[in-house]
């Protein structure tokens, strides 16, 4: 099975390095503690956390090792500043990943999470078999979307989504790029 590096540094920074519960938990736990009102309006787990990024970091080796999800730290200057994955999302078709993100607050509207995403979308397409890298993100959470939309992402779909966190509208919008359609833009 082939497997993304364990680090990327990507041009401009930020550096994504793969998380480990090991090395990361106080770290992770801090920067998960700093973004909560950041977070709460878009990710269900807010209420249950730190239990549930206990458990998410637990995971981390096992998903990576079995190919379901390489997630990374989005560092800058040594310091973890959010969080970023490559992975496959259940009922999601052979060749197709999905890439999410999310930073501290501080760090937002600098460009990482595009940058990080860019990065992300050049190692999803060097994984054998993928041709199609997705974004979903609630149409509400409109710096998520600005990402795939500097991307040169194009909007793929719209869905029903369970309303699971506060800020949910009920639907999902689904980016995506594929592998003929070229390198992603620069953001």
């Amino acid at each position: 099975m082939d497997f993304p590096p364990n680090v990327i540094e990507v041009d401009g920074g930020p550096t994504l390095r793969r998380i480990s519960a090991e090395t990361d938990a106080a770290a992770y736990h801090r920067l998960v503690d700093e973004s909560l009102e950041h977070l709460r309006p878009w990710m269900y787990w807010v209420p249950d956390h730190p239990a549930v990024t206990d458990e998410f970091l637990a995971t981390r080796d096992d998903r990576w090792e079995s190919g379901q999800n390489f997630t990374y730290a989005i560092e800058e200057h040594g310091a973890p500043v959010g969080a970023c994955s490559i992975f496959h999302a259940e009922g999601a078709a052979a060749d197709v990943r999905e890439i999410g993100y999310w930073l501290h607050p501080a760090v937002t509207g600098r460009g990482l999470a595009t940058r990080a995403a860019r990065a992300l979308v050049e190692e999803a397409f060097r994984l054998p078999g993928v041709a199609h890298v997705e974004i979903s993100h609630d149409p509400a959470n409109l710096p998520s979307g600005a990402v795939p939309a500097r991307l040169g992402f194009s909007e793929f779909l719209r869905r029903p989504a369970e309303r699971v966190a506060p800020g949910d509208t009920g639907e999902d919008v689904v980016w995506r790029i594929s592998r003929e359609g070229g390198e992603p833009a620069v953001g």
